[in-house]
């Protein structure tokens, strides 16, 4: 599958490039600054997520989408991964791309029945402050729109090795954690099942 990846410089998304890549798809990244880009055997496309056209130009002949954009100040008022959505779906539809899995976070919608006291009514009002109304923003950007979609939500994220053991979290269970590389694998694993398809799931290790 031809699989276009945002975010790929990210801790996340260059997991997913090579998640994705070793489980045989073909890989175009959309990135500001080459330089930053290592991973081998991958289409290396020079752009901004926020500019329609640069994403409608890497958009051609992709069949789907993975969006792991996140900002570095999540507590600051931003729009960052609103208007990179606005143009990554229009991209979408203008060039038949079909599906798009995009990370959010665990706390947005209904899932902030799913999360810790102290992580909803500390972390998210106060260090996640600015992340928090973008994401609600984009995920509601994304259900509005015709296109098969899947957002995950992750909990707080661990830079340790995968576990290979993902659930997604039932309505009434409390969400702790989820390795990076964990939910890497869970996303890329979305191409090609329909077990989430147009659902918006918080995954979790614990």
């Amino acid at each position: 599958m031809n699989v276009l990846i945002f975010g790929g410089t990210g801790k996340t998304g260059k997991l997913v490039v090579e998640r994705a890549l070793t489980q045989g798809h073909t890989v175009t990244v959309l990135v500001r600054d080459p330089i930053k880009f290592k991973i081998p055997n991958v289409r290396v496309i020079t752009g901004n997520a926020t500019n329609p056209s640069d994403v409608l130009a890497a958009m051609h002949g992709q069949h789907a989408v993975i969006e792991t954009i996140g900002g570095t100040t999540p507590w600051k008022s931003t729009h960052l991964e609103s208007d990179a959505i606005h143009a990554i779906i229009h991209a979408m539809q203008e060039e038949g791309a079909r599906r798009l899995i995009s990370v959010s976070m665990m706390g947005i919608g209904d899932s902030r029945a799913q999360s810790p006291f102290w992580y909803r009514s500390l972390l998210m009002p106060t260090f996640l402050h600015g992340s928090t109304q973008d994401k609600t923003n984009k995920e509601a950007a994304i259900t509005a729109d015709h296109v098969e979609y899947v957002i995950v939500r992750p909990p707080i994220l661990k830079d340790t090795p995968a576990t290979n053991h993902v659930h997604v979290l039932s309505p009434n269970a409390t969400g702790h954690a989820i390795t990076r590389a964990d939910l890497a694998n869970f996303l890329v694993d979305q191409l090609t099942t329909n077990a989430n398809l147009n659902r918006a799931v918080t995954v979790v290790n614990t």
